[in-house]
This record gives structure tokens, sequence and C-alpha cells, in this order.
């Protein structure tokens, strides 16, 4: 697969994340676990593609370590309080920053990378028979 056919692949796989989170959103209560730990799993999925979109040579391990790393480092970011402010202004900053720490959140992370680290490696291990 050529990479611009991969990075395309890769925002499709971004925005179908987007997507099934914010149906998730639509229908489940507001505020319930079922919105918070599907939202924080598919963040990081969509953080996942999202580095293999800017970085199509990575290795699965090396982009879900980079996910990973970026997911954590934005939950622990939140214990300032430079995100929650900016979130008040910027529906932007709230979705890529968050706005308050939640400890449940990372262990929330590796669930929604993992599974596609294993995915990329099985696809990976077929194209290059």
């Amino acid at each position: 697969m050529s990479i611009t056919r991969f990075r395309l692949a890769m925002l499709g796989a971004a925005l179908g994340f987007l997507g099934v989170a914010l149906a998730i959103r639509a229908v489940a209560p507001l505020g319930g676990w079922v919105e918070q730990s599907s939202g924080t799993a598919l963040y990081a999925s969509m953080t996942y593609a999202g580095v293999l979109f800017l970085a199509p040579r990575l290795s699965p391990f090396a982009a879900g370590a980079s996910a990973l790393g970026w997911c954590w480092g934005a939950e622990i970011f939140q214990l300032t309080g430079v995100p929650a402010a900016l979130s008040e202004e910027s529906l932007l900053a709230r979705l890529v920053l968050g706005a308050a720490f939640d400890p449940i959140d990372l262990a929330w992370y590796p669930i929604g990378i993992v599974p596609l680290v294993a995915l990329h490696l099985m696809i990976r291990k077929r194209t290059m028979k």
C-alpha cells in the first residue's frame, strides 16, 4: 500500500472512531460511564490513527507508544488546570486536551490502543508474506 493510501486510510479510521464516539454520545445517558469510558478509549484510537497519519512509517509498537504517551501526557497536563481554562474558551481545546483529570482514563487509553497495535501487527505480517 502506498504511503498516500495508508494516510488516507488512517484519516478515515480517525474519522470513523470520531463518528462512533459521537453516535455513542447521542444515545448514551449524558455523563454516564459508557459515554465516558468509550469516549476515552475512542480518543486513544483516534490518536493512534493520527500518529500513523503523521508518521506512516512508524512500527505498530512505536505508534502505540507515541499515542499512549500523548494520551497520558494530555491527561496528566489536566492536573495543571491549563486545559480546563483553555476548554472554557475553545471546543477544539476541550476535544484535544480535555478539561479535568480522571485517573480512570489512564487505564482506558491502552484499551483503545492495544487492539489497534495487534491488528496493525497482523496486517503487516500478512502483507509481508
